[in-house]
């Protein structure tokens, strides 16, 4: 596709809108001193922005269900979550650009002591409603309950104020909360390795789609993603192979 052909796929009025997620901290954070969103995909989405030669709109939520919601309904012409199958009807994925943990925490008093243990009558898990994590244990747990909150940073709070068994979640935000809240662990190790990609409107068409796929790739294999998750001082994720 030309510059124009690109510019018209990406950003049909003028302007490149990002689905950016800031309840995902491997992702996308507020700057303390700023309080503006950063992270390795405001970097990925500022460079797309370049190379197209459009400016750049943050659409910003606090959750990965609202993110593929802003792509799926058009609010959005790029996102930045995690490959799931459900998500794949209305969305083409990039190759991941990042990999990240999803493990269990639970009470220290917990007899739980494997991820395995946890699918078990009875058994509550707090998830982020619409996350990666929600849809894999969707499919995969059984016989315990999930119990659906509305963000990520809210999981650890919620399962000690709903008294629930288990809290699920990305490595970093649950080593970062149990640690505020204290009396709790991590089960090892992880129950799912989570593959973060950009992703847009399979409506934006097969040239677009390619497009964002190399430039995902470009972006791996030049030490663009390294470099900024080492920048953000992101612990418990690694550039995908």
């Amino acid at each position: 596709m030309n510059q124009h052909a690109l510019i018209a796929a990406f950003a049909p009025g003028g302007t490149l809108r990002a689905s950016i997620n800031t309840g995902n901290p491997i992702l996308a954070h507020l700057d303390a001193g700023t309080g503006q969103p950063a992270g390795v995909s405001l970097d990925l989405a500022h460079e797309l922005a370049r190379r197209l030669g459009v400016p750049l709109q943050l659409v910003t939520v606090t959750s990965a269900g609202a993110a593929v919601d802003n792509v799926e309904q058009g609010k959005a012409d790029v996102g930045f979550f995690a490959i799931d199958p459900t998500r794949g009807q209305a969305i083409a994925f990039t190759q991941a650009y990042v990999e990240i943990e999803g493990v269990y925490a639970v009470r220290n008093d917990s007899p739980i002591t494997t991820p395995e243990q946890v699918d078990q009558p009875g058994t509550t898990v707090a998830v982020s409603k619409g996350s990666a994590y929600d849809l894999f244990l969707s499919r995969t747990l059984h016989q315990a309950t999930l119990v659906r909150l509305p963000t990520s940073p809210g999981i650890v709070q919620g399962f000690v104020d709903q008294k629930l068994s288990v809290a699920a979640g990305i490595r970093q935000q649950m080593e970062k909360d149990i640690a505020r809240v204290g009396g709790m662990r991590i089960v090892e190790p992880h129950f799912m390795v989570i593959r973060q990609a950009m992703a847009l409107p399979k409506a934006k068409g097969a040239g677009a789609a390619e497009y964002l796929t190399a430039f995902v790739e470009e972006m791996k294999m030049s030490g663009f993603v390294a470099q900024a998750l080492a920048r953000h001082h992101i612990q418990g994720a690694s550039v995908a192979p």
